[in-house]
């Protein structure tokens, strides 16, 4: 999922391989299963799946936001730094920073990140107290600390805008090359073609400024095309959602009946967009892949176009197995 295409670099081979049997019909099955776990980990580096991981988010709105960092608390003990996008006055930070507590990752730093004034879809008001202090504000700085730390390659899961991306290219472009980004948005096939995907929408400018920019470094998206999926939907019914309800359950989970409820006040359900994407992160197997050029238009709708920016992108998942291990990673 990144890492610079070298002579000899394994990820350009697995690229090469890729394109060749996506391209002669009868190689079909040598396509699937070279797609099915996304590229290898970069040559010369330690494996990226224990390199630092920095989550860039909305938390707050959507519970899959909330899901995907307490499955990243509890199981990706590399998890180093929050950053919240789309920011509430700082309110998604203090969350973020109250939820972390409660799953006992004090140890990991929260960070409020751009603020694009809007003021809809924040569902978390009261769910956390009042004394949970602000947090900083300096997202560069932190990123610094956080690359510091390492030699190699950083994990960065972005589950809302690229905001934050964008400031960090404007301010540290070399912050940025140090970067492995793994990006929930995007869509081929938006269910509203008036509209680009909502991380995408939530800032056209900033989508289109970086995903060009993030091209010799091969992002990988994980698009609304495969995410938006009732497959992979918690509401009331849900085991995983059932479990949050049990009188023993852990503070946390109340949390996330808490917010998912609100949610539901709205919308039928969450559908897991930020855990999957956090999965494809963690290089969980049961996301296809596969390399497209893409391009985005004025506001952020994406296309497929040969003159486009090359990626790795999701084409599908296995969604029961997720969902087994969504729910393993929260409750085991």
């Amino acid at each position: 999922m990144g890492g610079s295409r070298s002579e000899g670099d394994p990820t350009s081979d697995w690229l090469a391989l890729v394109g060749l049997s996506e391209s002669h019909e009868e190689l079909g099955d040598l396509a699937d299963a070279l797609t099915s776990g996304g590229p290898p980990p970069p040559v010369g580096r330690s494996p990226i799946a224990r390199a630092p991981m920095i989550i860039d988010t909305d938390i707050g709105g959507d519970p899959d936001d909330t899901v995907a960092l307490v499955v990243a608390a509890r199981r990706v003990p590399e998890l180093a730094l929050v950053i919240t996008s789309d920011e509430y006055g700082g309110e998604r930070a203090r969350f973020a920073r109250y939820l972390l507590d409660l799953v006992g990752r004090r140890d990991v730093k929260v960070v409020a990140g751009s603020d694009l004034g809007n003021s809809r879809l924040y569902f978390v008001d009261g769910l956390f107290p009042a004394d949970v202090p602000k947090q900083s504000d300096d997202v560069v700085s932190a990123v610094v600390d956080v690359c510091g730390s390492v030699s190699g390659r950083i994990r960065w899961v972005g589950m809302g805008p690229l905001s934050n991306l964008a400031t960090l290219q404007a301010e540290r472009p070399d912050l940025v090359a140090r970067l492995v980004v793994t990006q929930m948005g995007g869509a081929i096939k938006y269910r509203d073609p008036s509209r680009a995907e909502h991380n995408f929408r939530v800032d056209p400018e900033a989508a289109i400024r970086m995903l060009p920019a993030l091209e010799p470094w091969l992002p990988t998206l994980v698009v609304s095309d495969v995410t938006f999926s009732e497959a992979m939907e918690i509401t009331a019914d849900s085991p995983i959602y059932q479990r949050w309800t049990h009188p023993g359950a852990p503070p946390w989970a109340k949390i996330l009946q808490s917010h998912l409820d609100r949610w539901m006040e709205r919308y039928p359900g969450s559908m897991q967009h930020d855990a999957l994407t956090l999965a494809a992160a963690t290089l969980w197997p049961g996301i296809r892949f596969a390399r497209e050029r893409v391009a985005l238009d004025s506001i952020a709708r994406m296309s497929r176009s040969d003159q486009g920016t090359e990626i790795i992108m999701s084409i599908s998942a296995d969604y029961s197995t997720f969902m087994t291990w969504l729910d393993s990673a929260l409750h085991r």
